[in-house]
């Protein structure tokens, strides 16, 4: 529960000295515009700015990072609902329907819907932290591999069976986009794949790859057309409907409300994160709501369930990270990077000596969020003249900053060259209606399966009874199997309805 002097102390720490508020804002701005470029993750964001913490007091830097980290959350949805390309990972499922909306000449309204929801997610996340953050704690550290395993076959079948209108050709693209991220060298030393080139070693290069798969594949089969939105009349910008989208979001309570749950508790699992979170929630989404057969042809629905599940898995990692001292993912890695440069080390015994700034990292993060409103809102209407901007301009620019940032991953050759052959293995799936994302997300946790299943082979010695010793993983696998028999039974459902309706007309 909430030491409630503790959170007093917070408050006094927090308005005693604006040092640690100066640095908001211009976290805030270079999060989204760093989030919102197709190639640099949220990550390397942060490391960049990594070394200016260290002449900085640690509570500001930390708050520096962490609005980073807040901005570029949300600055992965803008290319996703404007082009296709998510800017960062946990940005596939805003693609599935923002982007339907943009092409529809509702960009306005969607960006609107993502920003609410980001900001709400956000908000919600941080609130169940602060009383969450040690039984949460507790339930990372009891998830072994089997469970983060079954996590991640969950998140593969979620995709194959949400992409596009084949479940067979989406579980094919999945299972393509698992086989890619297994290559290179494994934990046992053994080598799949590489064709003998010596950069494949370490396994296909992601970032590069996602680009080549949503962005320049999407780019290819647009050439033949003269702007994102054909009807000029559509194509304006207008503040009164990105406020409108912005309200719109509010209507759907429910949906946010379990968004923000799913991302938190999901994002929690060291590995796993945001890259998984948006996607249950968008087949929650979609399962629940009475018109689920319209998901992927521009719902708003499904823009709120991905963007309030991935804004809340920051909630959940800094809980994982702040608890255990074990990072989320890179994000909150490089945040433990700034923890050492100020000889502070995470974990439980940081909790239990230091509550009191505990307290102002998450109450500055609440601030953070309620100016992301204000800065995203300008930030989005700047973003969206890029609906205005011809094709003929607009394609080699995205792809020459997509060159570039495949080149920066690394400093050498292999990121352009991974860019230039996806972008061809991209428009051939796109060309014969296989469902890029589900490739996408296959790649990005290849690693993740295929790790935890040989760490948990080496654990049990091969033996299947070992399953039965992990009560954890088998309620994963039972929450799996609910929640596809679920989704069967509410598919057929509506199709059902959708018969006796057409026989009534």
């Amino acid at each position: 529960m909430i030491d409630l002097a503790e959170l007093s102390d917070a408050f006094t720490i927090l308005s005693s000295s604006w040092s640690a508020w100066i640095f908001v804002i211009p976290g805030l701005l270079l999060g989204l515009f760093f989030g919102s470029m197709p190639g640099i993750s949220i990550t390397m964001a942060m490391a960049i700015f990594l070394p200016m913490t260290l002449y900085m007091d640690f509570l500001p830097a930390i708050i520096f990072l962490t609005s980073i980290y807040t901005g570029a959350g949300f600055g992965g949805s803008v290319p996703a609902i404007l082009m296709n390309i998510p800017g960062t990972s946990s940005a596939v499922a805003t693609t599935f329907d923002g982007y339907p909306m943009s092409r529809q000449g509702r960009h306005n309204e969607a960006l609107g819907i993502a920003l609410a929801s980001s900001v709400i997610g956000t908000l919600v996340s941080y609130i169940l932290l602060m009383f969450l953050i040690e039984p949460v704690s507790g339930i990372v550290l009891k998830m072994g591999p089997l469970e983060l395993f079954f996590v991640a076959i969950w998140g593969l079948m979620l995709l194959g069976s949400l992409a596009g209108e084949s479940i067979a050709r989406g579980l094919l693209a999945g299972t393509f986009g698992l086989l890619l991220g297994t290559v290179g060298m494994n934990s046992a030393g053994y080598i799949r794949g590489t064709m003998d080139i010596p950069w494949l070693l370490d396994g296909v290069p992601t970032i590069p790859a996602m680009m080549g798969l949503l962005a320049a594949s999407q780019l290819l089969n647009l050439v033949n057309t003269k702007h994102l939105i054909e009807d000029e009349d559509l194509r304006r910008i207008s503040m009164r409907k990105i406020t409108g989208g912005f309200r719109e979001a509010f209507q759907h309570k429910t949906i946010i409300g379990r968004g923000a749950l799913i991302g938190v508790v999901i994002g929690s699992i060291p590995g796993v994160g945001s890259s998984i979170s948006n996607l249950l929630s968008y087949s929650e989404a979609r399962r629940n709501a009475p018109d689920g057969d319209t998901f992927g042809k521009g719902n708003p629905k499904g823009v709120i369930a991905a963007e309030s599940a991935n804004s809340s898995s920051e909630g959940g990692a800094m809980a994982t990270m702040l608890a255990l001292g074990i990072p989320g993912g890179g994000a909150t890695a490089i945040l433990l990077a700034a923890f050492a440069m100020h000889n502070v080390v995470g974990g439980p015994s940081f909790i239990a000596n230091n509550k009191d700034v505990v307290y102002a990292i998450i109450m500055s993060n609440f601030a953070q969020a309620l100016l992301l409103l204000g800065v995203g809102l300008g930030f989005v209407y700047i973003a969206s003249y890029i609906v205005r901007v011809p094709m003929r301009y607009l394609i080699p620019s995205v792809l020459v900053v997509a060159l570039f940032g495949s080149y920066a991953i690394n400093g050498t050759a292999s990121g352009p060259i991974t860019l230039a052959v996806f972008s061809v293995i991209g428009w051939g799936m796109v060309r014969y209606n296989y469902p890029v994302a589900a490739a996408v997300v296959g790649l990005i946790l290849g690693n993740l399966v295929e790790g935890n299943l040989l760490r948990t082979y080496q654990i049990s010695g091969g033996e299947l009874a070992y399953a039965l010793e992990r009560p954890g993983a088998l309620l994963i696998l039972a929450l799996m199997v609910v929640s596809f028999g679920l989704s069967a039974f509410s598919k057929m459902r509506r199709k059902r309805k959708a018969g006796v309706q057409m026989g009534a007309s």
